[in-house]
């Protein structure tokens, strides 16, 4: 068992008395918080809620519990400083994760540059497109791209993600070149995570756009989508960091250069702001840097 872990969200539940607030706010199931609270009852050896259909509230063992905790919450947060006062130079390992295209494109060769500056450090990239549970997943660093964090998350952001409309010349020969935003919808746009019907933003003269698009083809990797266009499957919407060495070697062909899709922020999301290590502040300033400069 994960003491540590199992101590956390006890408190989590004292503090908010509900394990359904405390599971949404450590992202964990609800089946996790109370197989947690189950072990940490184990731990002490005695019941530590009072229950009942409507409200939870801690036992006296659960309040004598409550205040070691909290105690040994704060000496556990205060050890990553320890190697911090040593030196000033990062060290450790950093688990990041990232979405496979942002990775391939920009973030591998970010974290080789960060590893050759910081030889102390190590960084375990965890690539993939399903949010990852920080806590649970332990994971220090979540990368992503939107413009719709869920509030209450904790997140820096590092840049931006414009991105263009492209499909290949093979593609527009066969179906025509849209010159309108509008005359997408009559296009085989290859859509992002579902299928079906999805909205693509645009600015265009200053006023914000928006269009239904629809397509045979949907992914919840951009990468496929991406590989997919240069096939002559469709028309896709793609980050500028995947889609311009494609469009630089005539693979791929821009469209609208009138309109500007919506651009997106790339955020990183972390569990603290107080209890940051030396490495996870330093890379986060390293990214913002990195992706500043393009």
């Amino acid at each position: 068992m994960d003491r540590i872990l199992a101590a956390r969200v006890f408190v989590s539940i004292a503090e908010r008395g509900s394990l359904t607030a405390s599971a949404e706010a450590l992202e964990m199931s609800r089946a996790m918080v109370t197989r947690y609270l189950g072990e940490m009852e184990a731990w002490a050896g005695a019941r530590l809620f009072h229950r009942s259909t409507r409200r939870i509230s801690l036992t006296a063992a659960g309040e004598a519990t409550l205040a070691r905790c909290r105690e040994m919450l704060s000496l556990a947060d205060q050890v990553p400083w320890v190697g911090d006062a040593l030196s000033e130079e990062p060290r450790g390992i950093l688990r990041i994760a990232c979405a496979q295209s942002l990775a391939q494109a920009s973030l591998a060769g970010a974290v080789a540059a960060f590893l050759q500056r910081h030889p102390q450090a190590a960084v375990d990239l965890q690539i993939g497109n399903k949010a990852v549970n920080l806590v649970e997943d332990r994971i220090d660093l979540a990368i992503r791209i939107t413009n719709q964090l869920d509030p209450g998350i904790i997140a820096r952001r590092l840049g931006e993600c414009p991105s263009v409309v492209c499909a290949s010349s093979a593609y527009l020969r066969a179906h025509g070149t849209p010159t309108r935003i509008e005359a997408l919808a009559g296009h085989n746009c290859l859509t992002y995570a579902y299928f079906g019907k999805s909205l693509w933003h645009f600015e265009q003269a200053g006023e914000a756009v928006s269009v239904p698009v629809s397509g045979n083809l949907s992914a919840n990797e951009s990468v496929v989508l991406l590989q997919a266009a240069v096939e002559g499957a469709g028309i896709t919407l793609q980050p500028v960091f995947s889609a311009a060495p494609l469009i630089a070697s005539g693979q791929l062909v821009a469209l609208l250069p009138r309109a500007r899709p919506q651009t997106l922020g790339i955020h990183g999301l972390y569990t603290s702001r107080e209890h940051q290590t030396a490495l996870l502040r330093t890379m986060l300033d390293f990214l913002v840097a990195w992706f500043a400069a393009g």
